[in-house]
Formats: C-alpha cells, sequence, structure tokens
C-alpha cells in the first residue's frame, strides 16, 4: 500500500509519458486529476490527493530520456480490465513486457500482464480473484 507515488521523466518524454498513462489507466477508472501544465501530472480516482504522478525532471541537462526501470503494480478487480489495460497501453506506445495471462509462480490466482512505458518503466496490471 502506498500514499501516494510518482516519478521524473526527461522534459522531451513528459508528453508522451502522461498521454501513455492517461490511456493506459482509463479501464482502471484512473484519469488525471491535477495538472501543473508542462511540469506535472497526478493521477487518481478523486481530485483528492492523487497518488500517482508524472513529472518533468527540472534539470535534466545531460540526463538520459529513459529511466532506471521503476516497477508499479496496479490492481484490477478482474481478469478483463486486465486485459484491456494491456491492449490500451500498447495502443498508447507501451511496449509488451508480458501478455495477460496466469502467474502461478507468484500464487494459483495471480492473473497479470506487464508494459513498458515511454521512458522503460515495467508498469504491471494484476487482478489476485479466482476466475
Amino acid at each position: 500500500m502506498f500514499d501516494h507515488m510518482g516519478f521524473d521523466v526527461h522534459p522531451s518524454k513528459f508528453n508522451e509519458t502522461v498521454n501513455f498513462y492517461t490511456a493506459a489507466l482509463a479501464p482502471l477508472g484512473i484519469s488525471k486529476q491535477m495538472e501543473f501544465p508542462g511540469e506535472a501530472v497526478g493521477f487518481g480516482r478523486s481530485k483528492i490527493e492523487p497518488p500517482f504522478w508524472v513529472a518533468a525532471k527540472k534539470d535534466a541537462e545531460g540526463v538520459s530520456e529513459r529511466t532506471d526501470g521503476l516497477h508499479i503494480a496496479f490492481s484490477a478487480t478482474d481478469h478483463a480490465t486486465v486485459e484491456r489495460f494491456h491492449e490500451e497501453a500498447v495502443k498508447a506506445g507501451g511496449t509488451c513486457n508480458g501478455k495477460p495471462g496466469l502467474r502461478p509462480q507468484y500464487h494459483p490466482n495471480y492473473y497479470a500482464a506487464f508494459v513498458k512505458d515511454p521512458v522503460g518503466n515495467n508498469i504491471e496490471i494484476v487482478d489476485h480473484s479466482p476466475q
């Protein structure tokens, strides 16, 4: 569980990354809740303290456009949502890093998909319920 999390991206990748998360998180009912144009966007299900942030790195001179590969897992309530997230994330410019399916090595009901976002973060969507 977390209160909020976020990461910085190179300013040249900011809009592309925000557009990716806007599309990819829509199947989860997560959308932009706060925006500081060109600087940061907070995503969540309500305007009260969005828990997930993407920000443009303030001092990006000499900094790579790619990240070191943060892993973030979002919760889903069913397999169909996992599948919709994966589909939307790939359509929005993400790279498949694991198609939707069971991952019994974690536990028998672990149904997940993985996508690399435009800056290289590994984004997971997981449903733990039996189907």
